[in-house]
């Protein structure tokens, strides 16, 4: 990964290395998922190659690096760096799991239950109304709201779409039917106390939520 040095405009700017935290499989896979890509398009060619894609990609989503300094450091106008992280990020999304599908397979594998919480991606403030909309008031800072589902061994299964910062994990989670989907799939979810009462739409049903309180008092 190469950045220019904000100090320095034009052809003779600074370049420096950096190096991004994170392994090297998740360069190796995210560059496999561009190669199968461009096969499948019948996209002989590329530049960058698909490996300086994955990188460049990877600098902006996990360092939030300008795409204008990575264009410049690689040698490669702004344009194509932006355009391949939209492909990328689309490329992502279409291999994420479906909710009712994740839940499915924990219930065929005998699981029971599944942990639910909520993270605040933190985001650059924007100019408009836009910004007021990203503005969470328990986080005190812009981000986007996400609602993720583990199992309980706390491994990743579900990611929700991003929605303003200043969505209630609540409100989330109500946009996607999570309570009634679980209850289908026959699972509870056990959350923190900004979940409570997010389960209180039926009292006779099965319940398919469980604070950390409730779950304190009834452990052993």
């Amino acid at each position: 990964m190469k950045k220019n040095n904000h100090a320095a405009e034009g052809p003779d700017g600074l370049v420096y290395t950096a190096r991004l935290p994170l392994p090297s499989a998740t360069l190796n896979y995210l560059a496999d998922l561009i190669c199968s890509h461009m096969k499948k398009i019948r996209s002989p060619w590329r530049a960058p190659p698909a490996g300086k894609i994955a990188t460049i990609v990877l600098a902006v989503l996990r360092c939030d690096q300008r795409p204008g300094d990575l264009a410049g450091g690689n040698g490669i106008h702004r344009t194509p760096v932006t355009w391949r992280v939209r492909e990328v990020v689309g490329l992502l999304t279409a291999r994420v799991p479906r909710l009712n599908r994740a839940l499915k397979k924990i219930a065929r594998e005998g699981g029971g239950i599944v942990l639910m919480d909520g993270s605040l991606i933190r985001t650059r403030r924007r100019t408009g109304k836009d910004n007021r909309k990203n503005y969470s008031g328990k986080s005190k800072c812009h981000g986007l709201l996400v609602i993720a589902l583990t199992d309980d061994r706390g491994r990743l299964l579900w990611v929700s779409v991003a929605r303003p910062g200043r969505t209630s994990e609540i409100t989330a989670c109500r946009h996607e039917k999570l309570i009634a989907k679980l209850r289908a799939a026959g699972l509870a979810a056990i959350a923190d106390l900004g979940f409570v009462g997010l389960d209180d739409s039926d009292p006779d049903a099965r319940p398919a939520m469980i604070t950390a309180t409730r779950a304190r008092r009834t452990g052993p």
